[in-house]
């Protein structure tokens, strides 16, 4: 019996190479990801593609973090790296020849293995095929290999359609989920939100990147080849919060008593639904500000706010992808507001990796 630590998209470099989202994630690195390895004494882990932010570069510093943070802390509890590589991964969108992982790692004396074609191995006894990115160079190979694997088990880094890209925003795109209809588990990066259709699980993100990925699960995952189980292990640490003020019919020490050791060095937003008493306020403010967030907004409440879901109150500190998801969401045109949402998704993700000159 084997059981593999499975973890995907995680980003490094995200959030414009913030060394606060660094020290962040460097907590469930730490605290979570690889205790949990060490207590259960799992040497395998398979990285489902996204390693890295960014397709054209990495900053020098994050690529030291991501090797000192991650790489060396597997080598030094003994475990072996398996790597899919994935879109954010490749520099060229029709092939997976040239990659950030071969360029990062293929040449290191660590203990990883990094795949740019469908490739199938044999864990404990358990044959599993793992599929990189698909493009047009790697087509026809990576569908012949799905089509005839002798495996029940495939990870991939799959955009399949049908399934959330972020919590509440589907994907109307690209395979069809009855393509893997023949295997009995199928995993999968790419989207960041946690779901399941059937035989087939998207895992998300370890952690929580953006503003769509509040209050949403996040993790990763522990595979059991004997029993074929999948154990989600939580990340408890949250990047994003939001503190509902509500100040009517309170004293002062009811409106502040609010835990605030938990915002440092996290995004939080003040969402204010009745504010009678700015003494009360101003002074929830400042016990805030002392525990020193990464930024405070403050959002005004609708007027119809008890018929308000959270996800529809925005302000300017919002991601720009949420952004664009709420006003396509809101267009009336007669159109496809899931294609346009595909659409924009590509042109911010295209935007962002565009080589400055």
């Amino acid at each position: 019996m084997a059981k593999l630590a499975l973890i995907t998209d995680t980003h490094w470099g995200a959030r414009n190479d913030s060394r606060a989202f660094h020290d962040h994630i460097k907590k469930f690195y730490d605290n979570v990801f690889f205790p949990h390895l060490e207590e259960n004494n799992i040497d395998t882990v398979i990285h489902l593609g996204d390693v890295v932010e960014r397709r054209k570069f990495i900053n020098f510093q994050i690529a030291k973090h991501f090797r000192v943070n991650f790489v060396e802390q597997l080598q030094r509890i003994g475990a072996k790296l398996h790597v899919i590589v994935g879109n954010h991964d490749v520099y060229f969108k029709n092939t997976n020849e040239v990659n950030s992982m071969e360029e990062l790692l293929g040449s290191s004396t660590y203990d990883v293995n990094i795949y740019t074609e469908g490739t199938e191995l044999e864990f404990d006894g358990t044959n599993i095929l793992l599929m990189p990115w698909i493009n047009n160079q790697n087509y026809k190979q990576s569908m012949d290999m799905l089509n005839t694997t002798t495996a029940q088990v495939v990870m991939g880094h799959f955009e399949i359609a049908g399934f959330e890209m972020y919590k509440g925003v589907p994907n109307a795109h690209g395979m069809d989920y009855n393509s893997f209809s023949r295997f009995d588990s199928v995993f999968s990066g790419h989207f960041h939100t946690r779901s399941k259709r059937e035989n087939i699980q998207y895992l998300g993100t370890p952690y929580e990147i953006t503003w769509s990925d509040y209050d949403d699960p996040r993790g990763f995952h522990i595979f059991d080849t004997d029993t074929r189980e999948l154990e989600f292990i939580p990340n408890p640490y949250r990047l994003f919060h939001k503190v509902k003020y509500n100040d009517v019919d309170k004293s002062i020490e009811q409106v502040t008593d609010i835990d605030y050791d938990k915002y440092t060095d996290t995004y939080v937003k003040v969402i204010i639904e009745e504010k009678t008493n700015p003494y009360a306020f101003d002074l929830m403010m400042d016990k805030l500000d002392k525990v020193n967030p990464i930024h405070v907004s403050v959002v005004e409440a609708h007027k119809h706010m008890d018929q308000l879901e959270d996800s529809d109150i925005m302000d300017e500190t919002e991601d720009t992808l949420t952004i664009l998801h709420h006003y396509v969401d809101s267009l009336e045109f007669g159109g496809d507001n899931t294609k346009l949402n595909k659409l924009m998704t590509d042109l911010y993700n295209d935007a962002l990796n565009m080589e400055v000159s």
